[in-house]
């Protein structure tokens, strides 16, 4: 099975859906079956639980503990959603062995890869085949509004790096705190989150 693990902590992560070649929308029940074996409350022991396998630390890094402490004790909707949110952020390759068996690890075949950028693809066909239709990106995090909101984030963006280009007296650590309604961890903010920096 494919294994699940977030990278060191950075100063933030915004959640990031890369614009390339959209196919169909993933076939999550494939790769649910090769991870699991579809078992949305499998939990064996190894650090690794549910559908897809969640590591605990990536489970809750990417908004799964507003549904449960571990992925297991989570439904199969809320799982797949988290999944989309990993895939948004960070590519098919969380799941290397699964989804190449799935064929869609390189955002081709057996559902395609989402909105994920395909990678280039050294043999060239006679003729091409037909496009298929585009599909909406897997939902991002819910953007949460504060009042006096004087700055968006935007693709890219860390803590450090908006109180840098803005200025921000005390650093990344006095936008945090100014911003603990919206935002509850300052190793993870999202596009689209509206921050008091005033």
């Amino acid at each position: 099975m494919a294994r699940l693990a977030v990278a060191g902590a950075v100063a933030a992560a915004p959640f990031v859906v890369t614009a390339g070649t959209a196919s169909a929308a993933p076939n999550w029940d494939a790769l649910a079956k090769c991870e699991s074996g579809g078992n949305a409350s499998i939990n064996t022991g190894n650090g690794y639980s549910g559908l897809y396998q969640f590591k605990q630390s990536t489970w809750l890094a990417y908004g799964g503990g507003a549904y449960a402490k571990n992925a297991h004790q989570a439904t199969a909707a809320q799982q797949t959603e988290i999944a989309a949110r990993l895939l948004a952020a960070r590519g098919p390759g969380q799941w290397p062995a699964c989804t190449k068996k799935t064929g869609w690890h390189n955002g081709s075949g057996g559902g395609g890869g989402g909105a994920v950028k395909s990678k280039p693809v050294s043999k060239v066909t006679k003729k091409a085949a037909p496009k298929p239709a585009a599909t909406p990106a897997p939902a991002a995090a819910p953007v949460q509004t504060k009042n006096g909101a004087d700055y968006t984030v935007v693709a890219g963006d860390t803590l450090s790096k908006i109180a840098a280009a803005q200025n921000v007296a005390g650093g990344w650590q006095a936008v945090f705190e100014r911003n603990k309604d919206v935002i509850k961890d300052a190793n993870l903010i999202f596009v689209g989150q509206q921050l008091d920096l005033k």
